[in-house]
């Protein structure tokens, strides 16, 4: 992809400070994009909780008063991980919150300023069709924010194409493992930031025109694997 692919298009990325939200901004960058980020780390982004309304109401303010439009909109920031023995209600909330809710309302703080070929990737996980014990809160999140994801595809069609993508395991830290850790993949490795940011560049590039309403899953193969009791030496121990 070209190195000006997005210059001067204005990019909105959600916890963008760290993880793959940092390699997204990052890239966004090195191509010429202004990205504005917000993440509840401190650092020289807006700084404020997505989970809050006027935090984003806020936010929105501050890059519409130096914009017209808005070109990118990507809706990546964690949701909290819990599982049905722990998480409080109020924590289950919080996480929906975090995943739907606020991917939700940017997008509607947005949706009158959407720039002409204005592109919205969310980030998923694998975990919106497969599950581990005691994720219910991360898991319902992620599943959630998956099927708002072809809901606003058809709301925005002809002013924004949506898609997701759904991550598998990535290693924030480049971490190059061995053994099974890497060939319980098909793919042979576990994945990286980059896996992710070079996907969302793509969707949200003219190459990608013909693409909205998709979720696409980016895990090296691991959900397209059946493992049974026994298989290549696995053993299921409960």
């Amino acid at each position: 992809m070209a190195s000006n692919t997005f210059k001067d298009k204005v990019v909105i990325v959600t916890g963008g400070a760290n993880g793959i939200g940092k390699c997204i901004t990052d890239e966004f960058r090195a191509q010429g994009a202004i990205v504005y980020v917000i993440d509840k780390q401190e650092g020289e982004h807006f700084v404020g909780d997505i989970a809050n309304k006027e935090v984003l109401e806020l936010f929105a303010e501050e890059v519409l008063s130096k914009h017209k439009n808005v070109d990118i909109i990507i809706n990546n920031a964690l949701p909290l991980m819990k599982g049905i023995n722990e998480c409080t209600y109020e924590e289950f909330q919080y996480a929906l919150s975090v995943g739907v809710t606020a991917p939700f309302y940017l997008v509607k703080l947005f949706k009158e300023h959407l720039a002409e070929g204005a592109s919205i990737v969310n980030i998923s996980s694998s975990r919106d069709r497969m599950s581990q014990s005691q994720t219910e809160s991360y898991t319902a999140a992620k599943g959630g924010i998956a099927a708002l994801t072809h809901a606003l595809a058809v709301s925005l069609a002809g002013k924004a194409r949506v898609n997701s993508i759904s991550p598998g395991w990535i290693d924030t830290a480049y971490t190059v493992y061995k053994g099974p850790d890497a060939t319980q993949q098909p793919a042979g490795k576990v994945g990286n930031p980059l896996d992710i940011a070079n996907m969302v560049l793509f969707l949200c590039s003219d190459k990608a025109g013909f693409i909205t309403g998709e979720n696409i899953c980016i895990d090296g193969g691991m959900t397209r694997q059946m493992i049974y009791h026994g298989d290549y030496g696995w053993k299921l121990e409960r």
